[in-house]
């Protein structure tokens, strides 16, 4: 079954891998024609913001050729030495376009300081001004475009390149703004605007950086597809509830995990085994997730005295503070037993001593009985 999802996982990635390499040829293409016209422009007029512009594309231009190669490698099929693929790769080039963004900003105020200090009159033409706003339009529509397609493949490497590409129809539209203020009032203001606009670029760089170091070190996944997950294993006939979800990212849209689920204590190994396989075949439908293990929890059904043992350690747990689950409650009359996971918030000043307390009150109220009690994490937490 897991063969299976992994095909399919593949088709899928072929397409998406197609999708974002034909983008990022459009973005490579766009910005190597803006540079050129823009570089022209801007050594005829002097205009050290239309030049810095100009280069600005050609990192853009960088970063599109980055995305492809990342995408390229990222799209290798599994290995005995990368058995999850090598879909974190595109977290690398994320993290080198966040780069390259913020070098070219921290240049471009280098150079801006330098032409505050020592200046030089821009020499404007209709003609330039005309190209720039043209160029303002173009980075625009494929600021949008770009953005908009990494979003809908999950690609933060074409989203950080669609932001970028915004930033720069922002830059172009600053120097419009002090092409004009030049021609109507005589006043320079380029190397000024030049070092704001590189303030804002070196902060948009940090940004970015920070949200794709973030995902290399592995962030908590996202609560609601969590949820969901947890609601389509509950949905099956016999499963009493769906605990421990562990989500592990290897890339965009590449995701494995394991979840425990409560079952009665009657069911044969054979029933478990269609049961675990069909949940395993229902979350991949509904969330591409592949789930490469669901254990198990037995719940006591044919004991009364078990099910009122469970209700009085409920009602013990959860008068404590930062209780987010209590669950794999079972009661093994033969060796006289009480075992269960309780899970304690993140928010507690100390999860350890919450843990200790509960297992000291349930030891007062069950004295004859041995307890096994362990301190869960919920992965998924809010």
């Amino acid at each position: 079954m897991r063969r299976d999802l992994s095909e399919v996982n593949s088709l899928n990635d072929t397409s998406r891998e197609k999708t974002i390499i034909k983008t990022s040829i459009i973005g490579i293409a766009a910005n190597v024609f803006l540079a050129a016209f823009k570089a022209v422009i801007g050594l005829m007029t002097h205009s050290i913001a239309i030049v810095l512009d100009a280069v600005n594309n050609i990192s853009d231009a960088g970063s599109s050729l980055i995305t492809i190669i990342g995408t390229k490698l990222a799209g290798r099929e599994p290995d005995k030495k990368h058995p999850f693929g090598y879909g974190r790769i595109e977290y690398l080039s994320a993290m080198i376009i966040s780069v390259i963004v913020l070098y070219a900003g921290i240049t471009s105020f280098t150079e801006s300081v330098k032409k505050i200090v020592s200046p030089q009159t821009p020499e404007y033409t209709g003609v330039s001004l005309v190209i720039v706003g043209a160029a303002v339009v173009v980075k625009i529509v494929l600021g949008k475009y770009v953005k908009s397609v990494g979003v809908k493949v999950n690609s933060d490497s074409l989203v950080n390149s669609g932001e970028d590409a915004t930033l720069d129809s922002v830059i172009s539209a600053s120097t419009l703004a002090a092409a004009a203020i030049f021609l109507l009032w005589g006043l320079s203001l380029e190397a000024w605007l030049g070092a704001v606009i590189s303030l804002v670029i070196i902060k948009s760089g940090f940004e970015m950086l920070k949200g794709t170091v973030s995902q290399i070190l592995g962030e908590r996944s996202d609560p609601e597809l969590a949820k969901s997950i947890k609601q389509t294993v509950t949905e099956f006939d016999g499963v009493e509830g769906a605990y421990d979800l562990v989500l592990n990212n290897y890339g965009p849209d590449a995701w494995n995990g394991s979840v425990h689920i409560e079952v009665p204590d009657t069911y044969s190994a054979d029933r478990l085994d269609r049961l675990i396989r069909e949940i395993q075949t229902a979350v991949f439908s509904k969330h591409k997730v592949i789930l490469t293990a669901i254990g198990v929890y037995s719940i006591n059904t044919r004991d009364d005295e078990a099910k009122a043992i469970e209700r009085k350690v409920r009602e013990i747990v959860f008068s404590h503070e930062y209780i987010l689950q209590m669950h794999g409650f079972y009661l093994t009359k033969e060796t006289n037993t009480i075992r269960f996971d309780v899970v304690v918030s993140f928010d507690a000043p100390d999860r350890r001593e919450v843990y200790k307390a509960i297992v000291s009150d349930v030891q007062k109220a069950f004295p004859d009985h041995k307890l096994q009690i362990a301190l869960d994490t919920d992965f998924s937490e809010v």
